[in-house]
């Protein structure tokens, strides 16, 4: 049996002493697309953000591609291709799409960037078009579009979906779906979470389901 790209074992995670992950174990195989369904407050976000080096945890095991996370600064996740985007966008208002898209690229020092960005505006050409508009004059759904293609700059390992269908209009969540579903079909490596599959069921190979911050299988 091939290792899984991404490997979690007995995760724990407290604040202010509650505990808000319970003992999660999951796996997450190389060019698959796991499901991550619970409802609001179960713990969703706050595994992806461990995963991403954001929460203080304890974890007898977290790698990706073989490799110790607890060690990597959360910094060092977009140089692995691991990246997150989060339910709340979390867009610069100020700056342009094109401006938001690049941050990573900037912070990073990522080498072949301008690549990428064609790349992303190749598989999002509506994002193009609106390039040069700033963030806050952009719909919520036109929002999370951008957000992801900023988390597509660095994200070609592992991409952490954090509710990426949550406040969007029909019209744009069946594009979202599109562009998700192409992403997968590249061999992508994806967790994406929501309340219900909804969204997700004809889009992902594996689900997990958590609830009061245990993890468990299907």
């Amino acid at each position: 049996m091939s290792q899984p790209l991404l490997s979690i074992q007995h995760l724990n995670v407290a604040i202010d002493r509650i505990p808000i992950l319970r003992d999660v174990s999951m796996d997450v195989p190389k060019g698959s697309m796991v499901g991550l369904i619970g409802r609001n407050g179960a713990g969703k976000t706050t595994l992806m953000r461990s995963i991403m080096g954001l929460m203080p945890l304890e974890a007898q095991k977290l790698e990706v591609n073989g490799e110790n996370l607890a060690r990597v600064a959360a910094h060092g996740r977009a140089s692995r291709g691991i990246s997150y985007l989060p339910e709340d966008r979390r867009l610069i208002p100020a700056l342009t799409v094109e401006e938001n898209i690049l941050l990573p690229a900037w912070a990073n020092s990522i080498p072949d960037s301008a690549a990428r960005l064609e790349w992303i505006y190749g598989l999002m050409p509506e994002v193009r078009e609106f390039r040069d508009r700033r963030a806050l004059q952009l719909s919520g759904g036109q929002q999370k579009l951008v957000a992801l293609a900023r988390a597509l700059m660095p994200g070609h390992t592992l991409l952490l979906l954090d509710e990426p269908f949550e406040g969007v209009a029909p019209v744009l969540s069946r594009r979202l779906t599109e562009v998700i579903a192409t992403l997968r079909s590249k061999g992508m490596s994806i967790i994406l979470s929501e309340s219900d599959d909804t969204h997700s069921a004809d889009l992902v190979d594996h689900v997990f389901r958590i609830e009061r911050g245990v993890v468990t299988a299907g």
